[in-house]
């Protein structure tokens, strides 16, 4: 990874995840690793344009050495990138929430991930 700095909104992010992600697995946090592996997965999955867009602009594109198996990318706003590290958070606080009267170890892990996305959403935000 170099130190230039990121162009799009989603580069700056998965840079920021992946700091995380390598300080969690520094300190063997195999919590936080996880939620951070699933937070840059929800941006590259929110990147992904549709199969059938996809197989259109690929037609439409010759074919090269290089490149030649490149998928093209919808390019994220801030906004974007924000709400789905929201809504990762979002999602762990209510999964942590059900399981809080059954498995009270469990709800603390998922607590546990969302404050490492959190962690991560406030440093995008600065």
């Amino acid at each position: 990874m170099s130190d230039m700095p990121a162009t799009h909104p989603a580069d700056a992010a998965r840079t920021q995840l992946r700091a995380g992600l390598r300080d969690a697995m520094v300190a063997r946090d195999r919590t936080a690793a996880t939620a951070l592996r699933g937070a840059i997965a929800a941006i590259d999955n929110a990147e992904a344009v549709p199969a059938s867009s996809a197989a259109v602009a690929l037609e439409a594109v010759p074919v090269t050495a290089a490149g030649a198996n490149d998928v093209p990318r919808r390019d994220l706003s801030g906004t974007e990138v924000r709400d789905i590290l929201q809504a990762e958070i979002d999602e762990r606080q209510a999964a942590a929430t059900e399981y809080d009267g059954l498995h009270p170890d469990r709800a603390a892990q998922i607590r546990a991930e969302a404050e490492a996305i959190e962690q991560v959403l406030v440093a995008y935000n600065s």
